[in-house]
């Protein structure tokens, strides 16, 4: 009897774990030739020019999406392992607390969250339509500091229009001084367009790809990254 309610206990608890997995649970990958985020290369050492892999997971429940991502280069040269919480204010409001932490920003120490750490914490209001797409973005605390040592508060803002069913244009910039996007005041950092595409493998299974072709026109660079999601 014992061993039929332990089988029993064990059998609910897996129904449990399996129903939540579906209702809540999501992960995945990317994998980009290159890491440039909002226009600005994250590789130190090869300026954004190396492959890198892009995990991600996240579960939620009701309006609230708890959820990490990461990125790491082929190398070695890049870590980081960001935390958000999403609120889902409406179906197309949406309010998000990010973590971002990087190994590589002179303290490899992930759990020192003062003085030298390599924690960046930012606030996010983004609003997300059928075709046009805004977000604003302001690190609030942690490394993002001005050159006398205050917090920078840097903000960046972007614009989003669905141009075609698998096409999207995207403008984006520093709203002032800092270090984290290379500017000194005001600038466009991120401006270009995403295509997106899925490649049929076999009748059942399509490999979603993308390519970003992009330009900082305050850095006076371009980039062009090819991902594969998986």
């Amino acid at each position: 009897m014992r061993k039929i309610k332990v089988l029993a206990i064990c059998a609910i608890a897996v129904l449990a774990v399996s129903n939540i997995k579906a209702q809540g649970f999501s992960t995945g990958a990317d994998i980009v030739s290159s890491y440039v985020w909002r226009g600005v290369p994250q590789d130190g050492t090869s300026l954004g020019g190396t492959p890198n892999i892009q995990p991600y997971a996240s579960f939620t429940t009701g309006k609230l999406t708890l959820g990490s991502w990461a990125s790491g280069s082929f190398t070695g040269a890049v870590k980081e392992v960001d935390l958000y919480a999403t609120l889902a204010v409406s179906s197309k409001f949406a309010i998000t607390v990010t973590d971002y932490y990087y190994n590589f920003a002179g303290q490899p120490n992930y759990f020192k969250y003062s003085g030298g750490t390599g924690h960046v914490f930012e606030g996010t209001l983004a609003y997300t339509g059928s075709a046009f797409s805004a977000s604003i973005n302001t690190m609030f605390a942690g490394a993002d500091k001005k050159v006398n040592g205050d917090n920078a508060l840097s903000t960046y803002v972007e614009l989003g229009y669905q141009i075609a069913p698998v096409a999207k244009i995207f403008l984006g910039g520093s709203l002032g001084e800092s270090q984290t996007y290379g500017t000194t005041g005001f600038g466009i950092t991120n401006l270009g367009i995403k295509v997106s595409k899925s490649i049929a493998i076999t009748d059942k299974f399509s490999l979603p790809v993308y390519a970003i072709v992009g330009a900082n026109p305050y850095a006076k660079s371009t980039f062009f990254v090819a991902g594969v999601t998986l």
